[in-house]
């Protein structure tokens, strides 16, 4: 497969997955945290399943267009490893990270702190949506919606 049909593979199943689980954070209240702003087209995308509900961006500068661009006070740049941990405990009822490289070798340091930055920022019930697998016990693995194959993406609840 070409690296632009997994590239849209890719996003497909984000977007499927988000579309799917909108029912499933409705139920939970708090923020939805996107990790890894990017261009800003996951969190536009976010913005328009959850309306009214404050979303925080993070990546380590701000790239995005400026249609897809939190406000200030729910955008935090930096090292997201180091800032996302000063929302330990925010009891978002949603966590989306893709922020992986395709690097196995710079995933694999990533995976020795996402798993626990997932975790720590969600509320019981509360979702998490990654582009690299979760494994921390607190976090429950769910069934991908239909048509998307196992390992494109990655779907959790927080016990």
């Amino acid at each position: 497969m070409s690296r632009l049909d997994s590239f849209i593979r890719r996003l497909t199943a984000q977007r499927d997955i988000l579309n799917a689980i909108s029912d499933l954070v409705d139920q939970v209240q708090g923020p939805v945290l996107e990790f890894g702003l990017g261009n800003g087209r996951t969190y536009d995308h976010l913005r328009e399943r959850f309306p009214g509900r404050r979303i925080v961006a993070f990546d380590w500068e701000v790239r995005s267009y400026s249609a897809s661009t939190p406000p200030a006070d729910d955008m935090v740049t930096g090292n997201i490893r180091d800032t996302g941990q000063a929302f330990l405990g925010i009891n978002a009822a949603l966590a989306h990270a893709d922020i992986g490289t395709g690097h196995d070798e710079i995933d694999a340091v990533t995976l020795t702190w996402l798993p626990q930055l997932m975790a720590g920022v969600l509320v019981h019930d509360g979702i998490a949506v990654s582009g690299l697998p979760l494994d921390h016990p607190d976090l429950s693995p769910l069934a991908l919606p239909e048509g998307i194959k196992e390992g494109r993406y990655f779907l959790y609840r927080r016990k």
